[in-house]
């Protein structure tokens, strides 16, 4: 019987071992036969060509977040996910192809109408929607038409559609326009029951980024100094939405009586109140918009529509996928900095010390490029990261190559400190800037630990022996320890207002005084010298040029690049995908009740783990993003 046994277990996992490498095999060869499929459709169908109709719409239909540079997917794992039913996590489109695009159509004899679809819009700053607006102002001075449509408009789609000749809001259909907020998370309660300690060093009154774990509420300096920002960006919606539609701002509802009041007068309809507000101008079902645009630019009868071409078709055509540089022009570089400043190397949507650097490296080393612009969208992040990527700045202004710094919807904190090395600032109006401050915060669980029975024990050479190991998570802070990082935290709030000081040409006590972890908007950060102009990113070009003394040039996106063969897959992939030759293997999931909740949490949590000072010391404006 013994010897029956070995026998057995060896038959049994050859047999499942057999059975992993006929699966494995299976996998490889689909897999193969993908790549294959992809690279024939590549090699002889061809992209297929996108053909404007004589007279046509250009349909908008924008999915996903605005972004000032998009963030890095892998391709083989897109496409995966996309061949398995799944939806791409945070769709994004770049403002830059967007305006592009537009621009294009402007002065495209074709295209006569453009027509927003703006209901899978999701975030986008006033400046990044003010970017697209001044496009389709130039569409509107060229003698063609704009036309919003839609069944529901948030707010950010709203900004936008207020361009257009005309909005429609379908039967039913509502319009949610309830002005901004900032509302963070708060942990101290959960931490305590969960006997975490956080301990918390940090310079400036209303540098609240830690608040969330030091209390159960917002404290009233940082609803103090929330509120003015907030407020001033309001102001700025109502303005300008209600030149553009013609009515005063005070139409805007902002107090629930209000709002009953005229939701009462319609009986309750939301499609009704839409109307007789004059946030829109028709309620139109989806056909009967379909014949007024068939009305204006003919019907495509093979596919029962009006005659159109789609946004990303267009794109396509526009933007080539691999652009063509001029060797022989002058270049302006344009070098983005999007999302967490952290430590080391991260993929486009994070802005990595040393990745960041290296593009502005780039630029410093290219003898054609004779000016940078550094776009810059971030709330901070790694204060030691920073300082890398300002030294670079430093350096490019020492080879003779002026740096101008263009500030999207956020460029704080560190933020912040990367733009003031620049020979110029430019920001926009509702550019969320400042927050001057700096912070560290260690947790330590030397409670939970007891009331678990576990204990860290042992001996060292000297006291600080075990700290950078994460040794003070199990045992907790000394005083002494404790002491020494607020010192360091000090040090570094002084290093942080005297840096902007020498590179902005302002008193020490000036910057502290503007300083001390305020946010601020771009138009007072204009009145305190924190920044030069204002203006959109196009003006940054147009001075960075001006001050190198360019009158022709090029403007180049210097940019981290594909590898040959990730730049391959993806070619070969989305050849596949665009002719229908992945298949689909599950259908799209219902959204989970709660999932926007659980979304803020996740994101909120995910920012603290990006960050990886060295030091552990950070500049950083939790604050910044509205809601």
């Amino acid at each position: 019987m013994s010897a029956e046994r070995p026998g057995l277990f060896r038959r049994l996992f050859g047999a499942i071992w057999g059975g992993f490498k006929l699966i494995r095999n299976l996998v490889l060869n689909v897999i193969f036969l993908m790549l294959f499929v992809g690279l024939l459709s590549v090699i002889f169908s061809g992209e297929s060509k996108v053909e404007v109709p004589p007279t046509a719409a250009l349909v908008l239909k924008l999915n996903g977040d605005l972004v000032e540079e998009q963030s890095w997917v892998d391709p083989v794992e897109a496409i995966i996910n996309e061949s398995a039913g799944g939806n791409e996590e945070t769709p994004e489109i770049l403002v830059r192809d967007l305006v592009k695009v537009i621009k294009n159509a402007t002065n495209d004899s074709n295209i006569k109408v453009i027509v927003l679809a703006l209901s899978d819009l999701r975030s986008g700053s006033i400046d990044k929607l003010q970017a697209i607006g001044v496009e389709l102002e130039k569409f509107k001075a060229a003698g063609k038409k704009i036309y919003a449509t839609g069944n529901y408009y948030s707010q950010n789609q709203y900004f936008l559609a207020s361009f257009a000749d005309s909005i429609n809001l379908q039967p039913g259909g509502t319009i949610l326009l309830e002005g901004y907020g900032s509302y963070p998370m708060y942990y101290r309660s959960a931490l305590e029951k969960l006997k975490v300690t956080t301990h918390v060093f940090k310079v400036g009154t209303y540098k609240s980024a830690v608040e969330p774990f030091l209390r159960d509420d917002m404290s009233p300096e940082a609803k103090e100094a929330n509120s003015l920002w907030l407020n001033e960006l309001w102001s700025t919606y109502k303005t300008q939405v209600a030149a553009r539609r013609g009515f005063d701002v005070t139409n805007f509802d902002e107090t629930f009586s209000s709002l009953l009041e005229k939701m009462s007068a319609v009986q309750g309809d939301v499609t009704q109140y839409a109307l007789q507000a004059k946030l829109v101008d028709t309620i139109k079902t989806r056909e009967g918009f379909q014949q007024d645009m068939i009305a204006l630019v003919g019907a495509n009868e093979k596919e029962h529509t009006f005659n159109q071409v789609h946004y990303e078709d267009y794109r396509k055509l526009v933007i080539p996928a691999m652009p063509i540089v001029n060797p022989l022009t002058d270049k302006v570089a344009l070098v983005v900095a999007r999302g967490n400043i952290v430590d080391g190397s991260a993929k486009a949507g994070t802005i990595g010390g040393d990745s960041t650097a290296r593009l502005l490296r780039r630029a410093r080393y290219d003898d054609k490029v004779k000016a940078v612009v550094l776009r810059i969208d971030s709330g901070g992040g790694s204060k030691f990261a920073s300082e890398i990527i300002a030294e670079e700045i430093k350096l490019l202004k020492e080879a003779g190559k002026p740096v101008i710094a263009s500030m999207g919807a956020v460029a704080a904190s560190g933020g912040y400190w990367i733009a003031a090395s620049a020979n110029e600032i430019w920001a926009a109006p509702t550019t969320i800037t400042g927050s001057i401050g700096i912070f560290a915060m260690f947790p330590t669980a030397e409670k939970a630990f007891t009331t678990l029975g576990l204990n860290v024990d042992g001996v060292g050479t000297t006291e600080l022996a075990g700290f950078s190991s994460g040794l003070p998570f199990f045992q907790g802070l000394t005083p002494d320890a404790e002491k020494l990082m607020q010192m360091t935290v000090e040090r570094g709030y002084d290093e942080f207002i005297s840096f902007v000081g020498q590179s902005r040409n302002l008193e020490k006590v000036a910057v502290d005084k503007v300083g001390q972890g305020h946010v601020w908007t771009g138009t007072k950060a204009l009145e305190f010298g924190l920044v030069d102009k204002l203006g959109t990113l196009d003006d940054a070009i147009a001075a960075a040029a001006a001050k190198a003394s360019l009158s022709h040039f090029d403007l180049m996106v210097i940019e981290q690049e594909l590898t040959p063969q990730q730049q391959m897959l993806k070619q070969v992939f989305g050849s596949a995908k665009a002719n229908g030759l992945l298949p689909s293997m599950q259908s799209q999931q219902s959204a989970l009740s709660g999932r926007k909740l659980l979304q803020q949490l996740n994101k909120e949590l995910g920012q603290f783990n990006q960050f990886n000072d060295p030091n552990g010391v950070y500049s950083y404006c939790f604050t910044c993003a509205v809601q």
